[in-house]
């Protein structure tokens, strides 16, 4: 027969520590709402790029050739101006 005590203390301690790192997932997967959100700073803007600059990036990416790029910035920039 055995009388030792074995690992049965050990079941406690092991428990604990599954619920402490339980507790500490939870809290660092829901702590982004106390942040302000994922990407950027409470109290700070996101970046929002304008319409020219997504028809400046889209060109340099190559999905529109030069003459649409003119035509669109053209009509951007008469867009943007104020009317008298």
């Amino acid at each position: 027969m055995h009388w030792g005590f074995g690992f049965w203390p050990l079941f406690p301690l092991f428990w604990i520590g599954i619920i402490a790192f339980l507790c500490w997932g939870a809290r660092r997967r829901f702590a982004w709402r106390e942040r302000g959100g994922p990407f950027y700073a409470s109290g700070e803007r996101p970046f929002e790029p304008n319409a020219l600059e997504i028809l400046r990036r889209r060109y340099a990416r190559g999905e529109i050739d030069a003459t649409t790029f003119d035509q669109m910035s053209e009509r951007l920039e008469r867009s943007s101006r104020p009317r008298d």
